[in-house]
């Protein structure tokens, strides 16, 4: 990275960065989708509905290793920016030790905590005992897979996108195989997709420690100096990934709650097949934030703020053409994807009308991401946890609780699109403020 490239083709320096990062992460999206797939059609209904119900624990988990790398990496991007390699690699070490710990310290924990959430969520018998199944395996599979993301946003940030891509493409591609081989042939059901992800996830961290071992220009691995100050940096810096994935866990599990007990089982299942495009339009959006914001906390570190903006404002159109193309295409094609998961006739209703409804959030929801991102970005964690508390947890739950209870299941497809668009008002007036700070640093100067 270089100041005088990024001016001069800001643009292109976006979607270089970006597109791998994007591919990586539908990619990652699409294992989901994969598990989703086997599971609607060899286990049926009671399967899809028992992984919605865990979601809660995936959530968890993104939100502790986000928390930690992408406070890390923001820190080296900046000290890389004024050309600090020795605190760019001590910062690595550090994050990527503090994330294991943690994320195993994390398995422990929910492994008690899986019987009370059931017991919580009030899940019948067969429901329950898929759940067990299929979590008890995927608390060892998480915290590798939380690794391998953080291990991927240092590989990003040194410039190298392109091998992450390769890697992701790697772990896809053997998670497919390993789906259709234990759940098709074998017969495992459930236990077969958490033991496919796992296997593919060992094999992805043994192809990204080999990249810091002999490949990586910037990070190595090195004697590990613990330092309380980039700790308390790092965890105040990423505060609002934390604040976004844990509200995710807790409206997820609201979700859960509120469907359950006002559709049922049937509504759940449609939930979690609607919720699969979602992730996936969520993971396009966060490959773009993930690819832009090595480029911010770079350009904002080398003292080019209005340079930063601008790149937040390109990232911002990017994302909102995105979000109007993946509306078209639901809008074609609901019908079609409504019978992909599950023969029911109950739920591919529930599904086609809901996906689009659902749909038009992802007009504003882009916007929100990169604007948490930016401000991640530049250091300023107290505005990127107020977007992300605002989307994911304020806003979000006051929604839940009221609109299912008041128009049923049409309820809850309005509770994104309503929730996004109130944030993205927030949104912008954080963002007008950080642009009018700025303007005055600019004439002060």
């Amino acid at each position: 990275m270089n100041l005088e490239n990024i001016q001069s083709n800001k643009m292109r320096t976006i979607l270089q960065f970006s597109i791998p990062s994007i591919i990586a992460m539908i990619l990652t999206s699409l294992i989901t989708v994969t598990d989703g797939f086997f599971i609607g059609n060899f286990v049926g209904k009671e399967g899809l509905a028992a992984i919605n119900l865990g979601l809660p624990i995936v959530y968890l988990f993104l939100a502790v290793g986000l928390m930690v790398s992408v406070g890390g990496v923001a820190i080296a991007g900046m000290a890389l920016g004024s050309n600090d390699i020795n605190k760019c690699n001590s910062v690595f070490n550090q994050t990527m030790c503090t994330t294991m710990v943690a994320t195993i310290l994390l398995s422990v924990i929910v492994w008690l905590s899986l019987d009370p959430m059931l017991h919580i969520l009030n899940a019948d018998a067969q429901v329950a005992m898929i759940f067990t199944d299929y979590y008890v395996i995927m608390l060892l599979e998480l915290p590798i897979m939380v690794i391998n993301a953080s291990f991927g946003m240092f590989i990003r940030g040194e410039g190298k996108p392109q091998y992450f891509m390769k890697v992701n493409i790697l772990n896809v591609l053997l998670n497919i195989l390993l789906d259709y081989l234990f759940v098709r042939w074998f017969a495992w059901g459930v236990k077969g997709v958490a033991v496919a992800s796992l296997l593919s996830a060992l094999v992805t961290l043994l192809y990204i420690l080999y990249f810091f071992i002999n490949k990586s220009s910037v990070y190595k691995f090195g004697r590990l100096t613990f330092s309380g100050d980039v700790l308390c940096s790092t965890l105040l810096n990423g505060s609002s990934e934390f604040v976004g994935e844990m509200s995710m866990s807790i409206s997820m599990f609201a979700y859960n709650y509120v469907i359950l007990r006002n559709i049922g089982v049937d509504g759940v299942t449609a939930f979690t097949i609607v919720g699969y495009i979602a992730y996936i339009f969520s993971m396009v959006i966060i490959g773009f934030g993930q690819g832009a914001s090595p480029l911010i906390s770079f350009t904002y570190g080398a003292e080019e703020h209005f340079l930063a903006v601008n790149l937040r404002k390109i990232t911002n159109f990017m994302v909102l053409t995105a979000g109007a193309m993946v509306l078209l295409l639901v809008l074609f094609g609901s019908r079609w994807y409504s019978s992909l998961f599950v023969k029911s006739a109950v739920v591919e209703q529930m599904v086609h009308s809901g996906v689009i409804i659902y749909a038009v959030s992802f007009l504003f929801s882009g916007i929100n991401t990169i604007s948490s991102f930016y401000f991640t970005s530049i250091g300023k964690a107290k505005e990127s946890a107020i977007i992300s508390s605002a989307r994911g947890l304020v806003i979000l739950l006051i929604c839940i609780f009221t609109l299912p209870s008041l128009f049923g299941m049409t309820g809850v497809w309005l509770v994104s699109p309503i929730t996004e668009f109130l944030t993205l008002i927030l949104s912008l007036f954080l963002i007008g403020k950080e642009r009018k700070y700025l303007s005055r640093r600019l004439t002060q100067s």
